[in-house]
């Protein structure tokens, strides 16, 4: 501090240690991130930004730390996008490439995660490993038994969990899980799915061995020994340059908050773990940071009689730890009980690399001064914790109740603590009976184990004595704590606790009560999802106490858990009784899995298994992507500014003042476009769309302008603070919905090729019908792609008006040609490069093009490098997403389930351009016609609105063909009562039919698979079974209701010429170029196995090893033209047969030479040969442009999934118990490589079906723009079991080795989960019925299941009100049977 005194001197320089290499460091800007110093200024690039918010895991880091008294070194997990460098004095990161890599040997959690092709675009594949590698670590710290040879301490359950906070958007999770339980002791290696290090038939004892071998022993060093020096003087780092602090004592914390106070305008930060800047984005300036860790008083924790005391500093990881540490007795006391229940709740708080570092002490200000919606300040509300404040060095204790009430805490205020009570029951001296203590939690989240904001919390604490005159009970002290469901804070629900104390429980003092609760929970207006929210209340509080109700079994059969009737037992055998529900409650891990897949090595190395190309490197972190290329000398970055309105004037875009110094460098926007340009941003075969708006925003979302500053935080900042003029004078209003585009005629033209045909005559097809349904409607949303790699590029500008851009794209052709026509200069002065791309979906086609392109207009006006890495939100505003629409059909049909006419009202969403929306009704109809409508009519509009363009998404416009089709056929099933599985049987296609609705595509008889797979499917699944046993199942248990369905999918697909070169350089080895870009599909893996084999054809000795000898190298628009686009999964066959074409050439120029060689020397060796072809002038480069024939170009793909799934009626949660799928590839040319498709294809479809909002608000700006607000599919959201069978079809004569394509088709199949839920709902809504009194046939089976079937809507669809109607149907019954006490006693 300036005033000299209050603060030590303290070390001048920052040390710490990354991957065993020294850091020290005297001037640091406090607010820079671990991430940004380690991705700036170290050759480490393996911690990727994902999100900047903890929520995606990709930052994942070790951090480790010495403890110089005990010796002993604590490693964790931290989210080095939150943690800020100047916290790490004296720590030790361990980054990926820290375990192993290219020079020094990869770690076996590297080779494994390659082995059971565990990595496809690979950006978050480090993450996972670091994530598995402190689960490891920490797992040989315990005081288990010795494991086997080759294996951990680590347990199965703990392996899966060490994921839980990874997203991965392309594996689908399983392969990943098998890779992390591979390391477990007590793994089925029998359970262990699909690899490469065992074949079929081994036994257990051969698949031991094959595994790269694990040895704890020689792990790696996480804390170096040069850095425990640094302990040796006891000073931390404290720099008064940097403005970062460490005080040692309350006191001299206090005083730098006064000096702070005192100094006008001046602002400190206070800091821990930084984790609070995840959700609260900070973009103002700090004068201060203040590091609250070295102060005793706050890391401190007491344990006595009367509780645990944690300080506001302690983790909640450690926090955790403490709950859980158990006392010497023999059995638990009931406040052991409740500790540990309040530990197993913090577990499914955030994910295990956020609490590592989040303190309890920042949650609960969080809570208080933000409002937060805080678990721990919910859960600790219900056993009356306090807490201690200090101000000014005056301590206050209060009631958490009365802290989180009190205004929010100014800045001379700290949190010193909080106080945990034990609690223990009070015996009742008059009846002589002891009271029993209950406590539960309550969490109902969009995925199970975290990483996920509540709808709503609850913690209830009842004292609980039987009753001596009757068999219920008494309640006596009872706390409810409810929070997160749209208040400013947790709340006690005193009046409904008023109402229950002292009370006989019974049916009528439940309902009683929870009426009173839900008159209690009342969000706040604008809360989403508020009724929902309000019923959990209600539903938690039913749970909790229905265990004490008489006649307990028929109120708890079926329950999740809480049957809390251990109250008649003693304390220990009351944590035994609820950990009975453990199993029940956290049931959605371990996961299981069956792979069939049939090899073919008719054409081998094409059709092995083969590892994913690069897939070591993406584990170790060292693969290259875009923001991953070190910035050459004076390189800016940029951000761009956007539209947050529909349609308006934009009269002036404005910086903040304190941005427009030398670090912001310019801001471009269409007026810096050069003569003979155009402000072009993106094109496709239907139209541009611009780069920036010119005077008019013609949507929320589109690019105004681009910042271009010193760095990307500053650019980021400077575009977030950006002041935007509009105006909305003189303009129509903006058109937001697809019936205000019908009603202003505002359509997109449909080229009349790509219009579908309508099939048949629909007015004969609904004479023939017995019945019809007439314009019934659905909507569908939209779906974010969420790539891990956001969008990104360099560009860098060249001699003679040149441009060298590296883009993220999936079509580096059409981004190079988009930048030339901005720039205004021939085509030839631009070069665009694509190495790999971090996952794409469809959503780096046309958007990478605008980022591509702002960077090359800003390194062209400015004359220096211009970079950019999208921020998480601002790719989510501007990504478009998949397109929503609105469907009205009318269907006859027959009274046996034959449809046999539907007409379609399709209205398509399209957005303010026309991107690639004109191929959309083709491709939904290409979807839609799997079943034989009888007679198909149509009428599809394109609507143009002031929405961000819509853009091609995995399958776009397939998926929502194919739902539409089941949804058809689920409503007329509804209508004849009949079951649905038998409905679509009567529609799937015959050859026949099949030739009337694909006309040529259909192929040969043979080739049309999918009646066979409908029926394999049903008898490896066990279909018949299971139905029977979920039947079972639906009639004995109330509150939980499982639907079992099964889908059908025929995909139509088109080949598309591709480019490919192949040169065989001196020494043997083989370099490729192809058209296709690298996304993680394994596109470069199928092109290696190709190359190997066409080559092969010269017969000579060492062909056999040509796939070690090949490399696929980075696109490049400058030598290998005409690329075209990377999309509709046929990207990787094209490729193939280029180079096949390729490969042919070569052989052909090389067998006379071969031959002749031969004559002369007997055998030759490969590499001679090559040799001698270089000496005798043989042209070994060789290229190809495969056009594919017109007959032969469009051919179908089948599948079929069956998928079983539970839904909680009190929550709405869909549990997926587990889903198997046969998808017939052809002959694979690669089975890992689909297998990983399908099931990533699948898991991805889950998203879209059951998770994933992508909202907007009134003026069309997306809302759910960070990973807090739209939540993909996680490793405990995918179906418990998960079976796949990659089915080898015959002979393709027509296709590339009999191959077919796996990308896209598979998404699909998720659509089984969606009908399954709705056959689970349709069970619920026959048991609610029969509680209201109605007549069950209708209310049950005619409803509509939105998409996604988020838990609001599932829940709402089993009833809000379902237990108060089976409260009020109990009651009803009493007043004859006389079998409950009405009156409230």
């Amino acid at each position: 501090m300036e005033d000299g005194g209050a603060v030590p001197a303290g070390a001048a320089n920052l040390v710490f240690a990354v991957n065993g290499e020294r850091f020290q460091l005297s001037t640091i800007d406090p607010s820079t991130t671990l991430l940004q110093f380690l991705r700036s200024k170290t050759r480490f690039k393996s911690v990727k930004l994902g999100c900047g918010e903890g929520g995606c895991g990709a930052c994942i880091v070790l951090l480790s730390k010495y403890d110089p008294v005990s010796d002993e070194v604590e490693n964790f997990t931290v989210s080095s996008c939150l943690t800020l460098l100047c916290s790490i004095d004296r720590c030790s990161i361990t980054t990926s490439e820290g375990l192993g890599n290219t020079k020094d040997g990869f770690h076996t959690i590297h080779q494994r995660f390659v082995g059971f092709h565990a990595s496809q675009c690979g950006f978050c594949t480090p993450g996972m490993c670091m994530s598995l590698f402190s689960a490891l670590t920490n797992a040989e710290k315990t005081q288990r038994a010795e494991p086997p040879p080759g294996f951990s301490k680590l347990t199965v359950s703990e392996a899966e969990k060490a994921i839980v906070g990874n997203l991965c958007r392309c594996t689908g999770y399983r392969s990943i899980a098998d890779a992390c339980k591979s390391f477990a002791a007590d793994v089925d290696m029998e359970d262990l799915g699909f690899n490469s290090f065992w074949k079929k038939g081994d036994s257990k004892k051969v698949k031991v061995t094959k595994l790269p071998f694990y040895n704890p022993s020689n792990q790696v060093s996480t804390f170096p020994e040069f850095l425990k020096n640094e302990f040796r003087s006891s000073m931390l780092f404290i720099s008064r340059k940097n403005s970062w602090y460490n005080p040692t004592s309350v006191k001299e914390l206090t005083s730098m908050l006064k000096s702070t106070l005192a100094e006008s305008g001046a602002r400190a930060k206070l800091v821990v773990s930084n984790t609070g800047s995840g959700y609260y984005k900070e973009i103002d300036h700090y004068d201060k940071y203040i590091d609250l860790r070295c102060i005793p008083d706050l890391s401190m924790i007491r344990r006595d009689r009367t509780g645990i005391e944690i300080g506001a500093a302690v983790t909640i990881s450690k926090a955790i730890s403490v709950l859980k540490e158990e006392n010497k007795s023999e059995f638990l006391s009931h406040g052991e009980v409740v500790f540990q229940k309040i530990a197993d709740h913090m577990e499914r708080i955030a994910s295990g690399f956020i609490r590592n570092s989040a303190s309890v002490g920042g949650n609960l200000v969080m809570a208080q001064r933000n409002h937060f919606p805080s678990d721990i300040a919910t859960i600790l509300l219900a056993v009356g914790s306090e807490v201690n404040v200090i101000t000014d060095l005056k301590h206050e204790k209060v009631t958490l109740e009365e802290f989180l009430g009190r205004p929010p805490l100014d800045s001379t205020s700290v949190l010193m603590s909080v106080h945990i009570p034990c609690w223990e029951p009070v015996r009742n001296v008059t009846s002589k009976t002891d009271a029993r203590l209950v406590f539960e939690t309550y969490r109902a989240a969009p995925r199970p184990l975290g990483n996920a904001l509540p709808y709503l919390n609850a913690a209830f604490l009842a004292e609980v004595t039987p009753c001596k005159t009757s068999s219920g009970v008494i309640i006596g002290n009872i706390q409810l704590a409810l929070g997160a469901y749209g208040s400013k804070h947790a709340i006690r629900a005193r009046k409904v606790e008023e109402f229950l104390v002292g009370k006989l429980l019974n049916a009528g003092v439940l309902y009683g009560a929870i009426k009173l609760l839900g008159a209690t929970v009342v969000p706040e207006v604008g809360t989403s999802n508020a009724a929902y929210r309000s019923s959990l209340a209600v539903n938690f509080l039913f749970q909790f106490l229905c265990p004490f109700v008489d006649a307990c079994d028929e109120f708890c059969d079926g329950l999740l858990h809480g049957c809390n009737d251990a109250f008649l037992l003693r304390a220990s055998e009351t944590s035994n009784n609820q950990k009975q529900f453990d199993h029940i409650k956290n049931a959605v891990l371990p996961l299981s899995a069956k792979q069939v897949v049939e090899l073919n090595q008719n054409y081998s190395p094409v059709g092995e298994p083969i590892t994913k190309a690069g897939s070591a490197i993406q584990a170790s972190g060292e693969a290259v992507y875009v923001d991953d290329i070190p910035s050459p000398t004076n390189c800016l970055h940029g951000a761009f500014i956007y539209s947050t309105k529909p349609l308006a004037w934009v009269k002036r875009v404005k910086l903040n003042s304190k941005y427009l110094q030398d670090n912001v460098a310019g801001v471009i926007s269409f007026r810096d476009i050069p003569k003979g340009g155009e402000n072009i941003g993106s094109k496709t075969i239907f139209g541009i769309e611009p780069l920036f708006a010119d005077d008019i925003t013609r949507c929320a979302g589109q690019a105004l302008a681009f910042v271009v500053a010193d760095t990307q935080k500053l650019a980021d900042m400077a575009a977030e603070n950006a002041w935007v003029d509009y105006d909305t004078g003189n303009l129509e209003p903006p058109i937001l919905t697809v019936e205000e585009a019908v009603e202003g005629s505002s359509f997109i033209e449909v080229p009349p090729f790509l219009y579908p045909a309508q099939i048949g005559d629909f007015s004969k097809g609904m004479n023939e019908a017995d019945q019809k349904i007439l314009s019934a409607e659905i909507k569908l949303g939209s779906q974010y792609h969420f790539y891990m790699e956001t969008q990104s590029a360099l560009a860098i500008p060249d001699e003679d008006n040149c441009m060298l851009v590296y883009s993220a794209s999936q079509c580096p052709e059409f981004v190079h040609s988009t930048i030339a026509r901005c720039l205004g200069v021939p085509e030839h002065n631009v070069r665009v490069v694509t190495r790999r791309v971090g996952g794409a979906f469809g959503g780096k086609a046309t958007r990478s093009m605008h980022v591509a392109t702002a960077c090359a207009l800003a390194a062209h006006k400015l004359g220096r490098p211009v970079r950019l890495y999208l921020n998480r939100k601002t790719d989510m505003v501007m990504a478009g997403g998949r397109h929503p629409m609105k469907v009205t059909y009318s269907v006859g049909f027959k009274s046996n389930g034959k449809i046999t006419a539907l007409h379609l009202d399709i209205l398509i969403n399209a957005g303010i351009a026309a991107d690639v929306s004109p191929a959309i009704p083709h491709n939904i109809l290409n979807a839609l016609k799997k079943y034989d409508w009888g007679a198909l009519s149509f009428d599809i509009k394109l609507c143009k609105t002031n929405h961000s363009s819509k853009t091609a998404m995995r399958a776009p416009g397939e998926l929502q063909g194919s739902f539409i089709a089941e949804a058809v056929i689920e409503h007329v099933a509804s209508m004849l009562s009949m079951e649905v599985d038998s409905v679509r049987k009567q529609n799937l296609h015959t050859f026949d039919s099949l030739k009337l609705f694909y006309k040529g595509s259909e192929g040969e008889p043979l080739e049309y698979t999918l009646p066979s797979i409908w029926d394999k499917l049903a008898r490896s699944s066990c279909l018949a079974q299971r139905i029977e046993t979920a039947q079972q199942f639906n009639g004995f248990s109330k509150w939980r209701k499982r639907g079992i369905s099964r889908v059908p999918i025929i995909h139509g697909v088109a080949v598309r010429p591709t480019p490919g070169k192949v040169s065989v350089l001196l020494d043997g080895s083989v370099v490729v170029e192809v058209g296709g870009i690298e996304l993680g599909q394994g596109l470069w893996t199928k092109v290696k196995q190709m190359t190997a084999f066409a080559l092969s054809s010269v017969k000579c000795d060492g062909t056999e090893d040509l796939l070690y000898k090949v490399r696929v190298i980075q696109s490049d628009s400058l030598s290998l033209i005409q690329g075209g686009f990377t999309a509709g999964s046929t990207t990787s066959e094209s490729s193939c047969e280029a180079v096949r074409l390729c490969c042919n050439t070569l052989v052909e120029r090389l067998k006379t030479l071969k031959n002749k060689l031969q004559e002369q020397m007997g055998a030759i060796k490969w590499e001679t040969l090559i040799q001698q072809a270089y000496l005798q002038s043989v042209n070994l480069s060789a290229s190809s442009y495969y056009v594919p024939d017109f007959t032969s170009m469009q051919y179908l793909n089948y599948g079929a999934a069956v998928s079983e799934v539970e839904v909680n009626l009190l929550t709405g949660e869909t549990t997926i118990l587990q889903s198997d799928i046969i998808y017939d590839c052809g002959q694979s040319l690669n089975p890992a490589v689909d297998l990983g498709q399908i099931e990533g294809a699948f898991v991805q479809g889950i998203g879209f079906f059951m998770l994933e909002e992508y909202a907007t608000n009134s003026d069309g700006l997306v809302v759910a723009n960070n990973t807090w607000t739209y939540k993909i599919p996680t490793v405990d959201t995918i179906p418990k079991r998960f079976n796949v069978e990659v089915l080898s079809s015959g002979n393709h004569q027509k296709r590339l080795l009999s191959s077919k394509a796996s990308g896209e088709p598979p998404l699909l199949l998720a659509a089984s989960v969606h009908c399954a839920t709705r056959a689970a709902i349709k069970e619920a809504r026959k048991q609610l019925a029969s509680w209201k009194g109605l007549d069950g046939s209708h209310f049950s089976t005619v409803f509509q299941l939105e998409v996604p079937a988020t838990m609001p809507v599932v829940k709402e669809l089993c009833g809000l009100d379902s237990v108060e109607c089976f409260l009020k149907s109990l009651l009803c019954a009493s007043r004859t049977s006389d079998c409950f006490t009405l009156s409230c006693v």
